[in-house]
């Protein structure tokens, strides 16, 4: 059990140092909502939802009240919606993301994540009916979150659904357009994708896990970098020890949230996911946390061993902290959401290919950028494919949430408003990879994926 006097520390943080717990997500099973007739099946959708987290939102403000520690966003994530949907006759599953939103609107909770397929290894009905059902299904609802996972260690890439990817995100990009494509922000394409994500908008409940869980995500950066601070011009073993020391605080925080909030839903604990994850506030990002250790702007020489540090250390120290840890867990590195990585781009420092490189070494990968509309498919489709290949070589969660905001060019913004932030529109390279992305079929799994 933990003594809320060892957090008191942590607590203090809070008003100073932006720390929060990001999210509270309840993972709901929908499996045993199936029926061949897709109006039963979206009633059993919306009331096994609206049943199980009927109080996620008072528990988590009740925690939020009696503990002092901001709880940020309240969400859910469901069984991945094509295979649920697809013992229906539905031509189409627009209308199971609309129940889905609905839903947010009877709990008052921030989003709602699951609706995904998984076709790293190729398609059955549901996977391509959802796929393009996402472009209406996002435009037409507010708070769901959709994910594609195109890629594993164990089966390769699959081309032809990366291919897919690249035309249904500027699909969704158009059909958004008159809100700065805002659509793409709430759809990721996965390598490796988890089970037990917390967070939005890659959040999806695995087939393997239990009917309902709880799994919390915290944050701190800013925490993070006020540590840094009173380490200037130490060596790296000491800014190691310094942020282990700060993310077990952190973590631990996150952990007593968890546990209160499973005991009181009476809903297993599932993770803590230990990832850093930054805002559009200031003071409160992961790029200055890599210029604290000495860069002088996110993106310079050293960006990348900086970041492989931040990570290798928040894991350390916060694997510490709680009985289970799982989800992404490490640094976040997405530019919309973090106010050092906006100033970075616009100092000339930061660009899409650095970015590609650090997230070698990072939880996820290419987040929250904002890129010229006019990009063609191919080249957003070559984009998402470099991603999946580093997370299948490097047997790592990758990802790519890539916005082609309508009628922008480099140089412009796009806002999203809230924790998605102000993107700035990154340059792409103008080189096609059209002939490339056409060949279609799968890269095979690397040589190491063969372990049994």
């Amino acid at each position: 059990m933990i003594n809320t006097k060892n957090i008191m520390e942590t607590i203090n943080m809070i008003d100073k140092e932006n720390l929060d717990i990001r999210t509270i997500t309840m993972g709901i099973s929908l499996m045993d909502c199936i029926d061949s007739d897709g109006k039963k099946a979206r009633i059993k959708i919306y009331d096994k939802i609206t049943r199980c987290a009927e109080n996620l939102v008072k528990t988590a403000e009740q925690i939020e009240t009696e503990y002092g520690i901001p709880i940020i966003h309240k969400r859910v994530s469901v069984s991945p919606i094509s295979l649920v949907a697809q013992s229906t006759s539905d031509k189409d599953y627009v209308k199971f993301a609309q129940t889905l939103d609905k839903t947010t609107k009877t709990l008052g909770i921030d989003f709602i994540g699951g609706f995904t397929t998984l076709v790293h290894k190729g398609y059955s009905k549901g996977d391509r009916i959802l796929i393009e059902s996402i472009p209406e299904a996002l435009a037409s609802t507010n708070k769901v979150c959709s994910s594609v996972n195109v890629a594993t260690t164990k089966a390769g890439i699959n081309m032809d659904a990366v291919k897919d990817m690249g035309r249904i995100v500027k699909k969704t990009a158009y059909l958004t357009r008159e809100d700065d494509s805002i659509g793409c922000a709430k759809l990721v394409v996965f390598s490796n994708a988890v089970e037990d994500n917390p967070f939005m908008a890659g959040a999806f409940h695995g087939i393997g896990e239990a009917d309902t869980i709880i799994n919390v995500g915290v944050s701190g950066p800013g925490v993070v970098k006020s540590a840094l601070e009173k380490v200037k011009g130490e060596n790296f073993g000491t800014v190691t020890e310094t942020i282990k020391k700060t993310a077990f605080k952190i973590t631990r925080m996150g952990q007593l949230v968890a546990d209160e909030a499973s005991k009181r839903l009476k809903v297993p604990f599932g993770i803590v996911d230990l990832s850093l994850a930054p805002t559009p506030a200031v003071g409160d990002s992961v790029a200055r946390i890599l210029e604290e250790m000495g860069l002088e702007s996110c993106g310079c020489p050293g960006t990348t061993a900086a970041l492989a540090l931040l990570n290798d250390s928040v894991k350390k120290g916060g694997i510490m902290a709680a009985s289970q840890v799982g989800g992404l867990s490490g640094a976040f590195i997405p530019v919309s959401e973090d106010e050092g990585m906006i100033n970075a781009v616009n100092a000339g420092s930061l660009n899409l290919e650095k970015l590609e490189a650090m997230t070698c070494v990072c939880s996820v990968g290419l987040d929250m950028i904002g890129i010229p509309g006019n990009t063609p498919e191919s080249t957003i489709s070559a984009i998402i494919a470099d991603e999946a290949a580093i997370g299948m070589i490097n047997c790592k969660t990758t990802a790519t949430r890539l916005i082609p905001v309508y009628n922008k060019s480099v140089g412009e913004e796009a806002n999203f408003g809230g924790l998605l932030g102000k993107a700035p529109i990154m340059p792409v390279s103008k080189f096609s990879s059209k002939l490339f992305i056409n060949r279609g079929g799968r890269i095979p799994a690397p040589i190491h994926s063969f372990k049994n």
